[in-house]
């Protein structure tokens, strides 16, 4: 490409077009409005329920608990908006994180803008791996060519010749161009055609589904039970309101309506929640998959590196010397003929980060000198292939007759080019690899001339080449990376590098970052038959091409592993697409990269990846306690709505308490284990089995256990206050009481399956101790505020029976605590 670049737009300019077109975006779905949200709560079962109830109520000629019963309907369907709004909002905030970005030219500078903010007659860098954010006619080109299939459905990718039209989401398949827009958004052909490209894919999970089928069941057996008793109810107290009431209550305290709620309000704000730390998630369901992670494949460059590449040795055939980062030495003259044909072996405006070093060295060394040549024009150019990891420019100055040619690549490629005898060639890579063991990146450089009046040939292997030298690059490590390697390893997650660098570099990096390497497997050796199940017990692969990775991950998946890797080319989106999390490099990855993974970095940091896994787990644990806490609270629901009818006393709960006890429970299981950090050994566990269901039968056992025990204390305190002469209202409303303090009392139980005492109460959510005491002020208003009490079938207690009904219900918790640790865990173990 020619590198006198236009000017672009003035920023006045970008704002008055966006005004005239909007944003670069297709016609997407609108954001459902609060009528629609309203509407699709009120077909939910518990709110038919509900209304049934009333109109019950109503047909009993009890007006009031019908109105209290409505009054409840709006408070709970207040609460679940306000949820759906959050869940809404944090997938919005998930959208537009991952909208493509694009490389504009604005005001003369190169900058990089959301691809939404793109507008007509912006000049946009398009490059190799990127989709093409608008409809655009092609400026400048550089061995271009784009892959069209999703508007024409043709595989082959398309050559662009000037001034060709290219298209708003097409990708480039090769090479790079420059485009100035001509429509966005809605005025693309891709707009007119009426597709839209996808960012954030919520397609039901395994979770979803496993969920959906719990539900379903207890849904079946919610049914049944409350067919059975309201004909038991029925026969045994005649009156079919009561018989309906009392069916209805059961239905109502079987119905789990929480867990689809608990299930998408965690996903979405786990998504949030990761992306606040660097990490967009593009598909929900990885969430789910982070906690299994048994390996973690990752390359070198940019990932545990710096990416910053620094030129810190420089080799002859004679002679070898190291550089300094200040730039304080003075060069050789025998060294400055290696920076001449690294420089014109490079890109004129490089990206790669060694082509940066190089020309970087050379502004410094070589400025003042002869060797550098601005008046020259690139007149060819042969890219570096899967077959010989090397790349030559072929150079014209205005009155040679020579063309001058310069290569650069790897050392063993550079010295197949020159054709040197063994025992130099020898020489040549022993040097390589002594700075290789250093932790050096080396490539090696040649050079040759070409009559300038004959064709060039069609292979750079074709040249008669003559080794020029060797130049050596560091790319530090990371300083945090020792420590995150050191994290995943406790996590019982290993840790597998995958570089295209040379097995010396690569094992000397590895060292440094925690990581064994002892055996170092190269893309050489993964071509010798039946040494695979060997090779697959290394932990540092070099010299590896895309297509090897891919078939590693294959591998390792084969081997039952749960395998998350690291890429950012275009040619590392099969293995992503393969791994079971594939993690794309957000700064410096490609837009087919980020297209193909599950997450994307979006600062390019590992340490971010760690923190997601540790995020993974957090959410995985938190929604499986919430779960559990939502099964447990609903059991003395259904107990007490049972017992009563068997032991032939008066019903003890009626609609209108379970609607009170949903206010509890929705925020409870929603919000407040949502917020939770997660017990204290979820980086020291081992990764979770893939096949592990998230609610277990222990977990169904551990809440059956505490469910149980809440149901046999408020029923005994029931039970007790009635034989001691207490009216219906008084037994029912110590009963209350100590059911809403159970009910969040087991928060505390439910927080982390592996608490003691000592850390039951600490780190307590803020959020909690708000509902805690929001459940108790309301419970006190309506005990305590006559004509509601009355609503309720409440008499207003005496302050020893409240006390009592407090010591009650907070005896349950030390109670469930032993029997949950010492009785249900112990056997578990045995077992």
């Amino acid at each position: 490409m020619d590198k006198a670049l236009p000017k672009g737009l003035t920023m006045s300019e970008v704002e008055h077009r966006q005004q005239e077109d909007g944003l670069n975006e297709l016609n997407v779905s609108q954001r459902r409005t609060f009528w629609v949200i309203a509407c699709d709560v009120c077909r939910e079962p518990m709110f038919m329920l509900l209304i049934g109830a009333g109109a019950i109520y109503l047909a009993m000629g009890d007006p009031h608990e019908a109105l209290i019963l409505l009054g409840f309907v709006v408070i709970i369907m207040s609460v679940t908006i306000l949820q759906e709004r959050r869940t809404e909002k944090a997938l919005e905030v998930l959208k537009d994180l991952s909208n493509p970005r694009a490389l504009v030219i604005r005001d003369s500078k190169i900058s990089s803008v959301p691809g939404k903010d793109v507008v007509r007659d912006d000049i946009v860098i398009i490059s190799e791996g990127e989709r093409i954010p608008a409809d655009g006619l092609l400026l400048q080109a550089h061995e271009l060519a784009t892959d069209e299939s999703m508007l024409t459905g043709e595989s082959e990718a398309v050559s662009k010749y000037l001034p060709a039209r290219l298209f708003a989401g097409t990708m480039v398949a090769r090479g790079q161009g420059l485009i100035q827009v001509t429509a966005v958004g809605s005025n693309t052909e891709l707009g007119r055609i009426g597709k839209s490209l996808q960012n954030i894919i919520t397609k039901k999970s395994p979770l979803q589904d496993e969920i959906g089928r719990l539900t379903r069941r207890l849904a079946y057996i919610g049914i049944a039970l409350c067919a059975l008793l309201s004909g038991g109810y029925w026969i045994l107290n005649s009156g079919w309101q009561n018989a309906l009431l009392a069916g209805i209550t059961l239905a109502m305290g079987i119905l789990p309506q929480e867990f689809p709620v608990i299930m998408i309000i965690f996903l979405a704000m786990g998504a949030r929640r990761i992306a606040a730390h660097g990490v967009l998630t593009r598909h929900l369901n990885a969430i789910e998959t982070l906690g299994e992670t048994t390996i973690l494949c990752v390359d070198k460059t940019g990932t545990l590196t710096q990416n910053n590449m620094i030129v810190s040795a420089l080799v002859t055939e004679q002679d070898l010397m190291f550089l300094e980062e200040d730039d304080s030495q003075s060069l050789p003259d025998n060294f400055y003929q290696i920076l001449e044909y690294s420089v014109l072996a490079c890109e004129i405006s490089p990206h790669d980060p060694m082509e940066k070093a190089v020309h970087k060295i050379a502004a410094t060394f070589l400025n003042s000198c002869e060797y550098l040549h601005p008046t020259w024009s690139l007149v060819k150019e042969y890219e570096l292939s899967s077959e010989l990891f090397a790349m030559t420019h072929v150079w014209r100055s205005g009155d040679a007759t020579q063309d001058c040619v310069a290569s650069k690549g790897a050392p063993e490629a550079i010295a197949s080019l020159c054709r040197i005898p063994d025992e130099k060639r020898i020489a040549i890579l022993s040097k390589a690899e002594q700075l290789t063991k250093k932790g050096l990146r080396v490539l090696g450089v040649a050079r040759t001339t070409h009559d300038a009046s004959q064709p060039w040939p069609e292979r750079q292997q074709d040249f008669n080449f003559e080794f020029v030298g060797l130049i050596g690059f560091i790319d530090p490590l990371r300083p945090e990376i020792f420590a995150a390697i050191a994290r995943c390893h406790q996590a019982g997650i290993r840790v597998i590098m995958m570089t295209g660098d040379h097995p010396g570099t690569a094992g000397s990096i590895a060292a440094q970052a925690g990581i064994d390497s002892e055996a170092i497997i190269t893309g050489a050796d993964l071509l010798l038959p039946g040494t695979w199940e060997n090779q697959l017990s290394a932990n540092v692969f070099a010299r590896v091409t895309p297509q090897q990775k891919l078939s590693i991950v294959e591998a390792l998946k084969a081997q039952g592993e749960v395998v998350a890797m690291t890429g950012d080319g275009v040619n590392d989106a099969p293995a992503l697409k393969a791994a079971h999390i594939g993690i794309a490099m957000g700064k410096r990855g490609t837009d087919v990269a980020r297209e193909a993974a599950s997450l994307v970095l979006l600062e390019d940091s590992f340490t971010s990846i760690i923190d997601a896994i540790h995020l993974g787990r957090r959410i995985y644990s938190n929604l499986r306690q919430a779960m559990v806490y939502t099964l447990a609270v609903h059991i003395p629901i259904i107990g007490l709505s049972v017992a009563p009818v068997l032991f032939g006393h008066p019903l003890l709960l009626a609609p209108v308490h379970i609607a009170f006890l949903e206010l509890v429970i929705d925020p409870a299981c929603s919000v407040v284990f949502e917020a939770e950090r997660g017990g204290t050994t979820l980086m020291t566990d081992k990764p979770r089995p893939a096949k592990e269901k998230l609610i277990s039968g222990y977990n169904i056992v551990q809440s059956l256990l505490l469910g149980g025990v809440v149901t046999i204390a408020v029923f005994l305190l029931y039970y007790l206050s009635l034989s001691a002469g207490d009216t219906i209202e008084q037994a029912r409303t110590l009963a209350f009481i100590a059911l809403v303090i159970t009910n969040l009392l087991l928060i505390f139980a439910c927080r982390d399956e592996n608490a003691t005492w000592r850390t039951l109460f600490l780190q307590v959510p803020a959020i909690t101790l708000w509902i805690g005491a929001g459940t108790l002020a309301m419970l006190s208003a309506i005990i305590e505020i006559p004509w509601v009490s009355t609503l309720f079938g409440f008499s207003p207690p005496t302050f020893p029976q409240i006390l009592i009904a407090i010591i009650a219900a907070i005896a349950v918790l030390p109670v469930a605590f032993f029997l949950n640790n010492n009785i249900l865990k112990k056997f578990c173990m045995k077992t």
